[in-house]
């Protein structure tokens, strides 16, 4: 490892809350399997500092592109990642060293009075800073015989669900990890089920990187990889690199993994994209063996979207990544 065994290792992590509370719990990980001290440093990115919403700066990459630069410097040994902010194309100096067992990674809504997705009156506001969320929240309430109003918000955790106790909002739509692994998850009022609104490809996962030269340290992390959760969202990253479309695009992917008694024998991953009134979507599965590799991985995610693709795909998404 690039620091002597004597010395912790440093851990680069955004600065807010629910960074600060998954990064603490990699970081108590990598101390068990390690037998090594970890210490959190705090780095700004773009994104927390940018008031503007993220298809504006950039969407894909604002929240990590300092932590990578830190970790290309030698200022820290090792970053933890949201994987749904990172983009589909991997440096090659840097490797994800693992990928931890994922979190819940469906959507969580948090609304006045208590109230579910269906119990939300006619024409409800629901704050998102998502388009994906918002496509499908909107194809939602239209299934449900109403309309609702997509309000674009940004901010932490407690700022977004402050618009909903101050009033502004009546719903706020978050994941339901973040939630989670800061202790709030019981706020949430509705759990959207992912066969109602998919997911983003990497909900709910943490990618943990590091050097691709510290060979040492890419061995010890490797301890903490869940095979199937690297599988998984291999496969709904590769629909989304395949399908050009970056982080702010407004699509959905989720690969579950399905057993035939207790064998687990067949990964099924699903993908949807849709304008954002919800008046149209593409959302198509496909079903294969477990892929063993990144490669067989890779290909489950070209091959659905391919036939998204074919299905007019392409139209709805808005902005392509070229």
């Amino acid at each position: 490892m690039n620091t002597r065994p004597d010395q912790p290792l440093r851990l680069g992590t955004r600065r807010s809350k629910l960074a600060m509370s998954q990064s603490g719990h990699v970081a108590d990980a990598v101390r068990a399997v390690t037998g090594r001290a970890v210490e959190l440093v705090e780095i700004t990115t773009f994104g927390d500092v940018s008031r503007e919403h993220l298809s504006q700066i950039g969407g894909t990459g604002v929240f990590v592109t300092a932590l990578r630069d830190a970790l290309l410097r030698g200022e820290v040994d090792f970053a933890v990642h949201s994987l749904k902010d990172l983009p589909t194309a991997q440096p090659d100096d840097l490797v994800i060293a693992a990928m931890p067992r994922r979190e819940d990674p469906r959507d969580a809504l948090v609304a006045r009075d208590g109230l579910t997705f269906e119990q939300l009156p006619d024409g409800a506001r629901i704050g998102t800073g998502s388009p994906r969320r918002t496509a499908q929240l909107n194809h939602l309430a239209l299934s449900l015989g109403k309309r609702i109003e997509t309000v674009p918000i940004r901010g932490n955790v407690d700022t977004r669900i402050g618009f909903v106790h101050d009033g502004e909002l009546d719903a706020v739509v978050l994941a339901a990890a973040g939630l989670n692994r800061i202790g709030r998850g019981d706020e949430a009022t509705d759990l959207l089920s992912v066969d109602r609104v998919l997911p983003a490809p990497g909900q709910g996962a943490l990618a943990v990187e590091c050097l691709a030269s510290d060979t040492d340290l890419v061995a010890a992390l490797g301890v903490l990889d869940d095979p199937h959760t690297r599988a998984a969202v291999t496969a709904e990253r590769s629909l989304l690199a395949a399908l050009e479309a970056g982080c702010s695009a407004p699509v959905g992917a989720f690969a579950d993994l399905l057993a035939d008694g207790e064998i687990v024998n067949e990964m099924r991953l699903r993908g949807v994209v849709g304008t954002l009134d919800g008046t149209t979507l593409v959302q198509l599965s496909t079903t294969g063996p477990v892929p063993q590799s990144y490669d067989e991985a890779m290909a489950l995610g070209r091959e659905l979207a391919d036939e998204m693709l074919a299905k007019g795909a392409a139209g709805l998404m808005g902005e392509r990544s070229l």
